[in-house]
């Protein structure tokens, strides 16, 4: 089974600072992996071990600057991953969820094809969980959300998904896309001997060629005001109770 998994970088959030009037600096935030897709190449590489002969490849879209940060890029090839293709240029480092599909369309191909793509169920910076679902559109194959679990059954994977009020097993025929929860695998931190073995991996990083555009304008970006604390404190137990309640 060919797998692959699309990964976003995102800026460190523990390095981003709030100015008074809501804007963010972003100038000592370092490019990491964002969560959710750390456990999507988990779970990827799960799979690929459970089913012999099977490859996973990870492809990202990125500034110039991440794309040159030689610490990431052994960060993600060396969970799991046995090659990795990133598109690292400026013209695609904001691009929208459906600019972003168009320019993982085009890694995906030069992967050589796939049986089955697990991205994470949304990113770590904006959260629209759209990626996914856009890049089957353009790949034209079927696409699964919410999976908390997958097997490989031959022509076809079966998923279980959680929905409101019920987890539903479906089975989806390949090659298809599909959007995993954190809770499908555990990311567990790199080995020294994982990271020097990234090293020798193969990873292919290009500048884009005709780069896809944004049909999403983005105008701002916001801290959220912060609002009053009462700190108000309780004795009575019913009396906070009561506040709870009235608050909710």
């Amino acid at each position: 089974m060919k797998i692959v998994v699309p990964c976003k970088v995102v800026a460190d959030d523990k390095d981003i600072v709030a100015a008074a009037d809501g804007s963010l600096d972003f100038s000592k935030a370092k490019p990491i992996i964002s969560t959710y897709d750390l456990n999507a190449i988990a779970a990827a590489a799960e799979l690929a071990k459970a089913n012999e002969g099977s490859s996973v490849k990870a492809i990202t879209v990125c500034s110039a600057a991440a794309g040159a940060n030689t610490k990431l890029r052994k960060d993600i090839i060396a969970r799991g991953t046995e090659e990795l293709l990133m598109t690292a240029d400026d013209a695609v480092a904001d691009l929208d969820a459906f600019a972003t599909a168009a320019e993982l369309k085009k890694l995906v191909e030069k992967a050589g094809g796939f049986d089955l793509i697990v991205c994470g169920d949304g990113s770590a910076d904006l959260y629209a969980k759209q990626t996914g679902v856009q890049l089957a559109a353009a790949l034209d194959v079927p696409y699964l959300s919410e999976v908390i679990s997958v097997e490989a059954a031959g022509e076809k994977i079966v998923c279980k998904r959680m929905l409101a009020t019920e987890v539903e097993t479906v089975e989806v025929p390949l090659p298809a896309v599909i959007a995993v929860t954190p809770e499908i695998a555990q990311a567990k931190p790199n080995s020294m001997k994982d990271i020097l073995a990234a090293g020798k991996k193969p990873q292919l990083v290009e500048a884009a060629e005709d780069p896809a555009v944004a049909v999403v304008e983005t105008v701002a970006i916001k801290a959220p005001a912060q609002a009053d604390r009462a700190c108000q404190l309780f004795e009575d137990v019913d009396e906070f109770v009561a506040a709870v309640k009235a608050a909710l």
